[in-house]
């Protein structure tokens, strides 16, 4: 399942399976799970594991270092989950010693064209990526989150479960839990409904989790206020507790 023009180091551990592509390369430290395939021209290096039936396109540069000037060749890595689709031209770094030395992505993620993840990011599951999103050094984005095109983020910024960006929306804050923004400097504008009902949320969740919303972003209370109501609403919405435990854990503040 290897073309004959594909470069695969001795030392790189390819399960039962894998395809690599015309003119591929992958590096002594890789490894590959069963069922992923590895598309022409693609460059897989580093200290990098995948996992099964990921799909990685053409041109793709996966593994290498990181783009931070303090990297002095440290054997850091990039941890690569299941069943993910990584499309054409994105670029995945591994991660540095200052942070925990590796970048990691979960599985079942939809990452599109010329995406790039830097060093130390750590994404979950069922995120979706539209093209040319970019995340900056140390973003966390968390399950089922949805970044439209062009999408820019901070680094250290964190994303929370279900939320969602509109195209060209720049973030230099940490973005809750179910909410939508939109904008450069990106702004709250409402909850990630449709989402939510996608996903299974029963509609006494949605309403809890839109009165949380109006809370926080429309009762003109300060944060610390505004948290303290969220945890009274937790009580009887436990949908809510995520987004009272994202608030006290943010330290670049939160878009609103």
């Amino acid at each position: 399942m290897i073309h004959p023009t594909a470069i695969v180091h001795p030392g790189a551990q390819l399960a039962a399976g894998v395809e690599v592509g015309p003119y591929a390369t992958i590096g002594e430290h890789v490894e590959i799970g069963e069922g992923t395939t590895i598309g022409p021209h693609a460059v897989v290096t580093g200290h990098t594991r995948i996992g099964r039936d990921n799909r990685i396109f053409q041109f793709t540069s996966i593994g290498e270092a990181p783009q931070d000037k303090k990297y002095a060749g440290e054997p850091t890595r990039l941890e690569i989950g299941d069943r993910n689709t990584i499309r054409e031209f994105c670029t995945l770094n591994t991660g540095t010693a200052q942070d925990a030395g590796v970048t990691r992505v979960g599985s079942d993620n939809w990452i599109m064209a010329y995406v790039h993840i830097a060093h130390d990011c750590i994404v979950g599951d069922h995120v979706i990526f539209a093209n040319c999103t970019q995340l900056a050094g140390h973003v966390h984005v968390d399950d089922w989150v949805i970044l439209g095109g062009f999408t820019g983020i901070h680094q250290f910024c964190r994303v929370g479960a279900h939320s969602m960006t509109a195209i060209g929306s720049v973030l230099v804050h940490d973005l809750p839990p179910y909410v939508m923004a939109q904008g450069d400097t990106a702004k709250a504008h409402g909850i990630n409904s449709e989402g939510l009902k996608r996903r299974g949320f029963t509609p006494d969740a949605i309403s809890g989790i839109r009165k949380a919303y109006k809370t926080l972003y429309r009762s003109g209370l300060t944060l610390e206020a505004a948290r303290g109501a969220l945890a009274e609403q937790a009580t009887q919405c436990p949908e809510v507790a995520p987004l009272v435990a994202f608030i006290g854990q943010a330290t670049r503040g939160i878009v609103r």
